[in-house]
């Protein structure tokens, strides 16, 4: 006959039993929390089952990565190839190694600020392949999707800076379309509307001063200021002189621009032709064209990166610059 303090030792060992028994049940197949909204899993060539346990917790595709490596060392570890898997959240176990063990069920094409047309076909080239890729790049005109900043041709600067998924039944056009869309959503987001005009520009050439406040500014701080130096420079009717304006041209992103390039006769040529260029050179972001809706006032002219942390300043005058000029040298930069 059992002792009541020994009863109660097993009642509490009994308790503890079914509650952590109850606990790994839930983590297992959460019928209570209902199913969340649908995620992207990224799988990485070497990741470990902790890394994607993690993965899977940090997208709140399950609650516990610690009870999800239980039942792993239980049932064993699924082939899981690299790649993106797309889940839901609050899925069960069961349905998180079913969809791990098959092939990747998504492709994913991530359009970042400042990629060309060309740069973001590659990438879904290496998503969906060259077919797909061609027939994409095809797409991505004016003619065959148009966009509300419709300006008769490619739709350089025109697609929205996001990552898109990529399902076996999304087709070439599609994909095209949700980029414009969504740049159409982003450009709304920050009071941009195809009757927007700005310091005389209209909303189309708003978006090619934001494509090259993009790529001449690069971090965020400094867009603003180089905004207000394209303004000014267009408003003096002189050359805009902007390297990444040539280099777009020629189909490179930064580096050193050469004395024969920038007498290379494009219509890109910032240093030749006056004005803005024919299109934008790069997807934009929302930060980038917030700078060109809103450059603060100022009399700048010039700018160049005078540190390795890529700080930018700005003058009024030529021998200001060559000062700028003469400081960033001095610590490495240019």
């Amino acid at each position: 006959m059992l002792t009541r303090p020994m009863g109660r030792v097993l009642l509490g060992v009994v308790v503890i039993v079914v509650l952590v028994a109850g606990w790994f049940a839930l983590q297992i197949d959460p019928i209570f929390a209902g199913r969340g909204k649908e995620v992207i899993v990224t799988v990485h060539s070497g990741d470990s089952f902790a890394t994607i346990a993690g993965e899977l917790h940090s997208t709140g595709v399950i609650a516990s990565p610690f009870a999800l490596r239980l039942e792993n060392l239980v049932l064993g570890t699924p082939l899981i190839r690299a790649g993106s898997y797309q889940m839901r959240q609050g899925s069960s176990f069961a349905s998180v190694r079913a969809i791990l063990g098959a092939p990747p069920n998504v492709d994913v094409v991530t359009v970042s600020p400042g990629l060309t047309l060309h740069e973001v076909a590659l990438d879904v080239a290496g998503a969906k392949g060259v077919k797909y890729a061609n027939t994409f790049a095809a797409d991505a005109t004016a003619a065959l999707t148009p966009s509300s900043f419709d300006h008769g041709s490619s739709l350089e600067g025109l697609i929205g800076a996001q990552t898109y998924i990529v399902k076996p039944t999304t087709t070439p056009h599609a994909l095209v379309d949700e980029m414009v869309r969504s740049f159409e959503n982003e450009a709304a987001s920050v009071g941009l509307t195809p009757a927007t005009v700005v310091e005389g520009l209209n909303a189309y050439q708003l978006i090619v001063a934001a494509s090259i406040v993009e790529k001449e500014g690069y971090y965020s701080r400094n867009m603003p200021q180089v905004a207000r130096v394209i303004f000014n420079r267009l408003a003096r009717g002189g050359p805009l002189q902007m390297d990444a304006t040539v280099l777009y041209f020629l189909g490179l992103d930064g580096g050193t621009v050469t004395h024969a390039m920038l007498q290379t006769p494009t219509p890109y040529n910032t240093y030749l032709n006056i004005g803005l260029t024919p299109t934008p050179i790069c997807a934009v972001s929302t930060i980038a064209l917030k700078a060109v809706l809103h450059a603060p006032a100022g009399p700048w002219l010039y700018f160049t990166v005078i540190n390795k942390r890529g700080d930018e300043a700005f003058s009024t005058t030529f021998a200001q610059q060559l000062k700028n000029e003469q400081i960033a040298a001095s610590r490495g930069v240019g």
